[in-house]
């Protein structure tokens, strides 16, 4: 592997700001490692044409010294729940296969306003359906890192999902970073997964618009990187306030690569009784105790609070989101855009179309959302989630008249093997079980890696801030990070 591939954003930053190399050359060792590493199926389509231009206009800015900032000539992923101009852009759908907007997200467009480089479309969920990365059309995304013990050792292990390709890219050194998007889990879990780092915004901080709709109050798009200070120079390029999604929020832009201070002295850190689970592996409850120690070590006070409606907030979210799902995806129709499947009359091509077109996942989801909004279930079932999701939020805001971010686990397992939990839903929902209540209340939150289960497989630490405390976030992940010192690679 190139030395040039296992920088991190930060270095390969200050590579490029130095001369030592160009990102022309940063670019084409990228494509070059892509290239070796396609077994993994992280990307649904490479754009090496596309990379070497933008690298080629990146060097040119730098030579003439206009080099617009720190992402300036930095390879990235792109998931493919994106919509990117000329790009496939699919949401991991059949129903979706050949469609290349004519338009960019915000999101992605603010990257491309930054210097940053496009390698491609990575792999993911169907629809962002998904925590394992195997409802994908395009087959499923392979995990770089192996279990070295255990039932597992040498078996093909799922990256997490939805943003799985995403993940995997970043940990296996063919992204530099990566975005994703965040529904209940699908940029944490997968950072866990493949032990990396994994930020889901607040709400709002960073614009939907173009970002094909899963569920709509609660997607987030968020980076994925190796590093906390790499997460925060993604951030800070990634978002940005947007008239035409009405949810994006209109607040100044911080430095979020300066919050990094390493300086957590008095800061009040709450640990959750409720997410000590009944059936959590003993190392998860190890490494959760482990972190407190690192951050009271640093100077932080720790507090003992309470989320008494924690245990209802996966319940919750199965009905919320499926429900916003079968709402959002019922423009696909084949009228319009992606697959079409001719029936005799227009009710037979809307049946065969989206028969076709949607895998097994997004049918059950999206018959489980048809379900509970329906007449006579409407009030029995989404309008209780709804108040249940108020409760999670009033829960989160108590807490925070008692500490500044609290500290979880981020899942309660490492990568498990592929196929192993394809055919039970409800085990492979479980996966969201920590990161689920933060999305409920759209709250910022953060995984990062902090060491390795016996089977030698990466674990990670979740950290959740009250809204548009990205900022203390990353603070306090940063002083983790260093204290973790986690260096292991696939």
């Amino acid at each position: 592997m190139s030395a040039l591939t296992n920088l991190t954003i930060a270095q390969a930053g200050a590579g490029l700001s130095k001369g030592e190399f160009t990102a022309r050359e940063l670019t084409d060792d990228y494509l070059s490692a892509m290239e070796a590493a396609r077994g993994l199926n992280a990307y649904i389509e490479e754009t090496p044409e596309r990379a070497q231009m933008m690298a080629d206009a990146s060097d040119a800015r730098r030579t003439a010294g206009n080099a617009v900032g720190a992402l300036d000539g930095i390879p990235l992923a792109i998931k493919d729940l994106f919509c990117t101009e000329g790009a496939l852009s699919t949401a991991g759908s059949h129903i979706l296969d050949g469609f290349r907007p004519a338009y960019e997200s915000t999101v992605t467009q603010n990257l491309w306003d930054a210097g940053a480089v496009m390698l491609g479309k990575a792999n993911m969920d169907e629809f962002a359906m998904g925590s394992a990365n195997i409802t994908s059309y395009y087959g499923p995304t392979l995990n770089p890192w192996k279990a070295r013990s255990g039932d597992n050792a040498g078996k093909d292990l799922v990256p997490g999902g939805s943003s799985g390709g995403s993940a995997s890219a970043v940990a296996a050194r063919i992204a530099a970073g990566a975005t994703g998007t965040d529904t209940g889990g699908s940029i944490r879990q997968p950072g866990a997964f493949c032990g990396i780092v994994g930020l889901k915004p607040t709400y709002g901080r960073c614009s939907r618009w173009g970002v094909i709709a899963f569920a709509s109050s609660l997607d987030q798009a968020g980076p994925l990187a190796r590093t906390v200070e790499d997460s925060a120079l993604m951030l800070e390029g990634m978002v940005s306030y947007d008239p035409k999604d009405s949810t994006s929020v209109d607040l100044p832009v911080p430095n979020y690569a300066a919050a990094l201070t390493g300086d957590i002295r008095g800061l009040r850190v709450g640990v959750p009784a409720e997410y000590r689970i009944d059936g959590t592996p003993s190392e998860i409850e190890t490494l959760w105790q482990q972190g407190v120690h690192w951050l009271r070590d640093a100077g932080a006070e720790i507090v003992d609070i309470s989320l008494p409606h924690t245990k209802y907030a996966l319940p919750a979210y199965y009905i919320v989101a499926p429900a916003e799902a079968s709402s959002n995806l019922a423009r696909y129709d084949g009228m319009r855009y992606g697959l079409r499947v001719d029936g005799e009359d227009l009710a037979e091509t809307y049946e065969r179309t989206r028969a076709e077109g949607f895998g097994h996942e997004v049918k059950r989801r999206v018959m489980i959302g048809t379900y509970v909004l329906s007449a006579g279930y409407y009030d029995a079932y989404y309008l209780k989630a709804q108040r249940v999701r108020t409760r999670i939020a009033d829960d989160f805001r108590a807490a925070w008249d008692s500490c500044d971010v609290i500290l979880t686990p981020t899942t309660p397992n490492a990568a498990f093997a592929l196929g192993e939990k394809q055919d039970d839903p409800i085990a492979m929902y479980l996966n969201d079980i920590f990161t689920v209540p933060a999305s409920m209340a759209g709250l910022p939150a953060i995984s990062l890696p902090a060491g390795l289960s016996g089977d030698g497989l990466p674990l990670g630490l979740h950290l959740i801030a009250p809204p548009f405390g990205e900022e203390t976030l990353l603070r306090a992940a940063g002083v983790l990070e260093s204290a973790a010192g986690f260096t292991a690679q696939p």
